[in-house]
């Protein structure tokens, strides 16, 4: 279906479908997440594999990958639903296990994870996932840092297409690639990385949505929640994204992917403050107003 605009309404005609994370509603078991975010009348489901955080721990998931993924999209099928991006995170901490750790060991660990990761998507169903892009080191040059993730990422890109998935990053606040051109550059260094981008992260830095459009091109998942300066994740009435116009920019690059809605509860960045119910209907019923079939 081609994207039509009829910018006197406000209103995008597009093939676009929405999508729920399950780590949005932490203190609920995984099972009743699940059929929540069915009875929000979500079609997908992001599943967040987070160590340490997440209903589904990979060190529990990786033990048989293709078994357990193949258990997830039984699972998921029952509730209607299908997996739609598996977001791997292998510690609450960005550093000890991030994709360019200068220890060797860590790094092959991180490595072995990720095939595992690729296992447990492709028998769940998914065609997409996420991992984040890598940090910088204090202790060797940024440069250092930069090269080791680029390598580590073409690596990962490649894998990811033998297994006929798509491989993203999010750009991140305290990734190494924090800022727009930053997370552009990364792209470029990489040929077939893709973004899972997500404008709150910037928007949190004070970017206008003006610095980050560019970055749709980019993108092969996208993540929506309420943002504003200082604040990662902010109520829908204090967002101050113009998602109009973001998903305006994603039909201009042919974006084929999933709108991802991705309220988190963690005590982190002030990221337990919302009502993620509420704001996860309050952002669902702006997109489907935005998205005219």
């Amino acid at each position: 279906m081609k994207a039509v605009y009829l910018f006197a309404c406000e209103a995008i005609t597009m093939p676009y479908r929405l999508a729920c994370a399950d780590f949005t509603f932490p203190l609920l078991p995984h099972a009743r997440v699940l059929k929540l975010i069915a009875m929000l009348e979500f079609e997908g489901v992001d599943i967040g594999l987070f160590e340490g955080r997440s209903h589904l721990r990979p060190s529990q998931e990786f033990v048989a990958p293709e078994r357990a993924g193949a258990a997830l999209k039984r699972q998921l099928h029952g509730e209607g639903l299908v997996v739609t991006d598996v977001f791997l995170q292998m510690d609450p901490d960005f550093a000890p296990y991030a994709i360019n750790q200068p220890d060797n060991t860590r790094r092959a660990l991180a490595r072995d994870w990720y095939t595992r990761l690729l296992d447990y998507a492709a028998a769940a169903g998914a065609r997409h996932v996420t991992t984040l892009p890598g940090v910088l080191f204090a202790e060797e040059a940024p440069a250092a840092s930069r090269g080791r993730a680029v390598d580590e990422l073409a690596w990962r890109v490649e894998t990811a297409q033998r297994h006929g998935l798509v491989f993203g990053v999010e750009p991140h606040v305290g990734s190494l690639a924090p800022e727009p051109a930053l997370a552009a550059e990364l792209v470029a260094s990489v040929p077939g990385l893709t973004l899972s981008l997500d404008y709150t992260h910037f928007t949190r830095l004070g970017m206008p949505d003006s610095a980050v459009k560019p970055l749709t091109a980019l993108a092969s998942h996208f993540h929506v929640r309420g943002a504003r300066e200082g604040r990662l994740q902010a109520s829908f009435k204090e967002n101050t994204i113009d998602y109009a116009q973001v998903l305006q920019a994603l039909a201009a690059n042919g974006y084929q992917g999933w709108l991802g809605l991705e309220y988190v509860w963690i005590d982190w960045e002030h990221a337990n403050e919302c009502d993620n119910l509420s704001e996860t209907i309050l952002f669902r019923d702006e997109l489907r107003r935005l998205m005219r079939d």
